[in-house]
């Protein structure tokens, strides 16, 4: 059985990554693949676990060092558990965000040093690596503008705008250096352009293993 797609969506708060991945599911499959949706940090019971430890505003301050190390300890269980099964049985998997926002969010916003998140993503998930990396884009003020009409920010939603200007730069960055697997769609837009964007993004995608 060949091996099925992994597409991971990438960006900063507000870039609507929940409502085009819906778009993406649909297109895929309605071309007749089996898909399968994860999050990160997330994906099974534990990595859930994790993920409240790492979003919710607790009594005890979270060192960025064991923020990264949690983010990677979630992948793992991600990956080990959900995505490398899914992908070796044919299904697509798209993912809600992956190591790319390690490097945006601990790397750029944090200021950890890349190379050891490098080291990290290739000791935690090695081969498993994005077919394709969508980045869903926008500038800070409009997420967060979108971001504040959910209600009470997360923990890292409540870092100041310069934060979110560093990640938005870093994964910017990030696309520039690998446009192979980067696609980078504006979604400053009206929704119907975006989402336009992605259904084509989408057909391309099932055209090319179709061949």
């Amino acid at each position: 059985m060949d091996r099925g797609r992994f597409i991971t969506v990438e960006g900063i708060e507000g870039v609507g990554k929940s409502s085009n991945i819906d778009i993406l599911v649909e297109c895929i499959e309605s071309a007749g693949y089996e898909v399968l949706t994860t999050r990160e940090p997330g994906g099974t019971p534990m990595a859930e676990n994790i993920r409240n430890l790492l979003m919710n505003h607790g009594d005890e301050p979270i060192p960025e060092i064991a923020e990264l190390l949690l983010m990677f300890a979630a992948r793992s269980l991600n990956v080990n558990n959900v995505i490398l099964p899914a992908l070796q049985a044919g299904k697509w998997v798209i993912c809600d965000r992956f190591s790319d926002s390690s490097r945006a969010y601990q790397g750029g916003g944090r200021g950890l040093p890349m190379n050891v998140i490098d080291h990290l993503a290739d000791w935690v998930h090695g081969d498993v690596k994005p077919d394709v990396t969508i980045l869903l884009d926008a500038p800070v003020e409009i997420g967060m503008a979108r971001v504040s009409h959910r209600g009470e920010p997360d923990r890292i939603e409540s870092e100041k705008l310069e934060f979110f200007e560093r990640v938005r730069e870093c994964y910017l960055n990030l696309a520039v250096r690998e446009p192979e697997r980067f696609v980078v769609i504006d979604t400053a837009r009206s929704l119907k352009d975006v989402r336009a964007d992605v259904a084509r993004l989408a057909q391309q995608l099932i055209s090319d293993s179709s061949h």
